[in-house]
């Protein structure tokens, strides 16, 4: 908590105050708490942060969360309430107390409360995100829990690229149980396998055909035979609130030329990338080299070609600090990230692939062990 600390002084505040439930990834990280109501947490410099909550859900949160808890009766919220105060004066009349002064907040904290807030004390914006900044560099422990998501997350990867391998076509659209094999069942068979470890994934993508060329199309109905088919999956482990991210292209049956001429450059692209990586080097220059990779294979950037960044952070966020676009910084040992080079061509298709590692002082430990086959 150091770096925080720094900020608020630095900032010239007397605390930091966070305002959401645990769907805010800097409230759970500051927390370790699970809600679906939105809670307080104030820090001031020096101090243990405090967790201000509900009656009933006081002995839970003593019992898991990392911060010092106490009541919003205990900090004077009900009183408030009593004298008259509609609940965003009576939140922001309770911080201002927690606080004791000027108010360190991040760019999520609700405008209506700060407005209370700023009649007490001022009120400044957090511009750094520098929780976020926390939160990039993971612990050890942060680093096997997301390993341990990853696991799942191949596993049931693993599970749809069997129904696919297994699948027998006809008339060129993919078949398995004497039914179409759409992405709709690919998609909730992985699902249920990730339920069943303890995950939740949402929004995965089995695209196949002209949807690959469009990097989040989600895909629907039957999956083709010839065709590329990308599956993306980012879920989530319920419990520590941890991310993984991975992407593989299949193809059932024989790809056109060009499709396999793209997966060949995909892959020879992201093994690149992986080897540039380590402590200090530049997001922006990782993006850089596979731009000019990829050129010098005759494909574009931009418009189609390669689309989208090279990679991004994970962890309590799918998406998150460090970035490996035109913009990244230096990146730092601890950080997780993806590599995830691909290329997408309207009429053509689209291929992807991903894996997911550590960034460390010499290099990447890479966390994605599966396989890479793009004919099954």
């Amino acid at each position: 908590m150091d770096i925080l600390d720094s900020a608020i002084r630095d900032a010239g505040a007397a605390a930091y105050v966070i305002y959401g439930s645990s769907a805010d990834a800097d409230m759970r990280y500051l927390t370790r708490f699970r809600t679906t109501d939105p809670v307080v947490y104030a820090k001031r410099p020096g101090e243990r942060g405090i967790l201000v909550i509900p009656q009933m859900e006081h002995e839970r949160a003593v019992r898991e969360s990392s911060a010092a808890v106490i009541t919003r009766a205990d900090a004077g919220y009900l009183e408030y309430l009593k004298a008259g105060e509609p609940p965003w004066r009576a939140t922001a009349h309770m911080i201002a107390d927690l606080a004791g002064g000027p108010v360190l907040v991040p760019a999520t904290f609700p405008l209506a409360l700060a407005r209370e807030l700023e009649s007490f004390h001022p009120v400044i914006l957090d511009t750094a995100g520098t929780v976020g900044r926390m939160r990039a560099v993971k612990t050890p422990d942060e680093l096997e829990q997301i390993r341990a998501v990853q696991r799942a997350t191949e596993a049931a990867m693993d599970r749809g690229i069997a129904l696919i391998r297994g699948s027998t076509p006809k008339a060129g659209i993919l078949h398995r149980d004497g039914r179409p094999l759409t992405a709709e069942t690919v998609r909730a068979e992985m699902h249920i396998h990730l339920l069943t470890n303890g995950c939740r994934g949402a929004d995965t993508i089995v695209s196949c055909g002209p949807d690959t060329a469009l990097p989040h199309n989600q895909g629907s109905g039957p999956l083709l035979e010839n065709e590329p088919i990308v599956i993306d999956i980012f879920p989530q482990h319920e419990l520590s609130g941890y991310y993984a991210d991975m992407t593989r292209t299949v193809v059932k049956g024989e790809p056109t030329p060009a499709i396999q001429e793209m997966y060949e450059a995909v892959r020879e692209a992201k093994a690149l990338s992986a080897s540039s990586v380590r402590a200090g080097a530049l997001g922006s220059d990782l993006y850089t080299a596979v731009v000019d990779f990829f050129h010098d294979h005759g494909y574009e950037s931009g418009t189609q070609g390669f689309v989208h960044s090279l990679g991004h952070g994970v962890g309590l966020e799918v998406h998150e600090e460090p970035s490996l676009g035109p913009r990244g910084g230096a990146l730092v040992a601890g950080n997780v990230i993806t590599i995830e080079p691909g290329l997408y061509y309207p009429g053509t298709g689209g291929v992807r692939l991903e894996d997911m590692g550590a960034v460390t002082e010499t290099g990447f430990d890479r966390f994605t062990q599966y396989e890479e086959e793009l004919i099954i």
